[in-house]
């Protein structure tokens, strides 16, 4: 849910760029089913892929880094730095194709010295108060429901630059702890509607699936390592789209590889700022 606030920034200016030069860009679009096909089969090899990394001890993507970058990444992250890159999903080395859609797929590790799994985790669950942790980009939140380890969502996402973007969504999120220094977690939009004339009187939601396609899917998945005397925290969000007119890809595209860098950082660095914060009563650990 958080890193929504993420992808919604790179979409908004990137299109909002877009639109100025090219009128149809801020039309309204139609979702196709095909499209929606093909991201939930790269969801599918994506986590394919996690749970491969899990059973293999690359728990972290750090862990996939090769010997010797690996440990010069570890030793900067645990200094402070925070470290960001774009991933990419592929079958039998091939990229996986999306008709009409386009697919923003990125990871971000940090360190939080003298933390633990628990303490992090009352952050990421205090979904009522992701409003004010995360604001302005997060206007709105609240948690709707939350039985054992499984969570609903609302969420409303702002941004303002050459338009204003509003985005009603709803999430499933489940987190398990695979053993006691490991928690991972999965979150899953399950409705997300943009808002036309926002702030106004006759404000309302475009029909679902049928908007300007800023936003149109957002998957994302947590890890949490508890080791080096506190906890590495890993975001990888995988966003659905559509598609940038390729005349001016190169505009847009520096724009996509580039803006996630940025506000990623600025969404762990949040965490890591709650998370350090007087502690908070410890979450209830997740079960299997």
């Amino acid at each position: 849910m958080r890193i929504a606030k993420t992808i919604l920034r790179t979409l908004s200016f990137v299109f909002s760029i877009v639109g100025l030069f090219v009128p149809h860009a801020r039309a309204t679009v139609e979702l196709k089913p095909a499209t929606v096909t093909a991201f939930e089969h790269y969801i599918h090899a994506t986590e394919d892929r996690m749970d491969e990394d899990v059973r293999q001890g690359r728990f972290l993507v750090l862990d996939g880094l090769p010997s010797g970058r690996k440990e010069d990444i570890y030793a900067k992250v645990r200094q402070g730095a925070i470290y960001i890159q774009p991933m990419h999903t592929t079958e039998d080395g091939r990229a996986i194709p999306i008709p009409g859609g386009l697919v923003h797929h990125w990871a971000g590790v940090m360190f939080i010295p003298g933390a633990n799994a628990p303490r992090v985790l009352a952050v990421l669950q205090d979904y009522d108060n992701h409003q004010n942790i995360f604001k302005p980009d997060i206007r709105r939140s609240r948690l709707l429901g939350h039985t054992g380890d499984r969570f609903s969502i609302y969420v409303q996402f702002y941004k303002k630059s050459i338009v204003t973007v509003v985005i009603n969504a709803n999430f499933d999120a489940q987190y398990t702890q695979l053993d006691s220094t490991h928690v991972a977690s999965r979150s899953y939009s399950t409705r997300i509607a943009e808002l036309q004339y926002p702030d106004t009187p006759g404000e309302h939601e475009f029909p679902v699936g049928n908007d300007h396609g800023y936003l149109w899917r957002l998957d994302n998945y947590w890890h949490l390592e508890e080791k080096d005397g506190g906890v590495y925290v890993q975001i990888e969000w995988v966003a659905l789209s559509r598609t940038v007119p390729a005349v001016f890809g190169w505009l847009v595209n520096p724009l996509i590889r580039s803006i996630p860098r940025g506000v990623i950082t600025n969404l762990l660095a949040a965490t890591r700022n709650e998370a350090t914060k007087v502690a908070p009563p410890p979450a209830s650990p997740p079960t299997h």
